[in-house]
């Protein structure tokens, strides 16, 4: 395609992605109510209660947790737009996985997201919520309790689709097993580096809990991008003289 195609197909993909998330955003909104009391249950497990301090907080915050949960919700439609972006740059036996590709990035999202939920919120809302004492008493805004919940849920989400990224990566030819592997140190590096911005707390065990998951799909990649990854085509046989 020269480049202007390109461009028309990205905004017909981005397009079709944002109707997906609205209807995902229709669909969440009525359940926003049961999702957001069941975000909040790391803040009333330590005691304490969430306040708004604007009229139309409240309000604005269910919006935002619909809008999120209709972006895990739409995921699968949203990776196949990036499937059929990507897609007239694979080779025709490639486009079969098309399905997998969907599937195993939707689940790998959601898992992320589960993850962040489940296992590294409540105890990094219990550390931070440990400072507190006789002369300071938390008390904590839904709006930005959300906005760190769901931005923390949204980075666990992202960082679980490495695996998926690199073995698209390896099977379109751009980066190969071995170089992945070969750089796997500085990918070590990078994990924590990226848990110490991520976590929102300075302690050595949620950066753990997030930098070891991003080590460990990270060598999934390299075996995945080693076992799907594009072979290099055998060289030319030369005629006889």
């Amino acid at each position: 395609m020269p480049f202007m195609e390109h461009l028309g197909e990205l905004r017909v993909r981005i397009v079709r992605s944002l109707i997906a998330l609205l209807i995902g955003l229709v669909i969440a909104f009525p359940a926003s109510g049961y999702i957001l009391d069941f975000l909040a249950r790391p803040i009333l497990a330590t005691g304490n209660t969430l306040v708004f301090l604007a009229v139309t907080e409240a309000f604005w915050v269910k919006m935002k947790v619909a809008l999120f949960t209709g972006l895990f919700l739409a995921s699968p439609a949203i990776l196949w737009q990036v499937w059929r972006f990507v897609a007239p740059g694979l080779h025709s036996d490639e486009k079969k996985y098309a399905v997998p590709f969907v599937v195993i990035g939707s689940l790998l999202f959601i898992g992320g997201g589960a993850f962040a939920l489940l296992v590294v919120t409540p105890g990094a809302v219990a550390f931070l919520l440990s400072y507190a004492g006789p002369g300071l008493r938390p008390m904590i805004s839904i709006g930005l309790y959300i906005d760190f919940i769901l931005k923390f849920t949204l980075a666990f989400g992202a960082v679980f689709e490495v695996p998926l990224a690199m073995t698209v990566t390896a099977r379109v030819g751009l980066v190969t097993a071995k170089a992945f592997a070969k750089h796997r140190k500085y990918a070590v590096l990078g994990a924590f580096i990226a848990a110490a911005i991520l976590t929102p707390t300075p302690d050595m065990i949620n950066q753990s809990l997030m930098a070891g998951p991003i080590i460990v799909l990270y060598e999934i990649g390299i075996l995945c991008a080693r076992l799907f990854g594009r072979k290099p085509a055998p060289p030319a046989a030369t005629g006889a003289a």
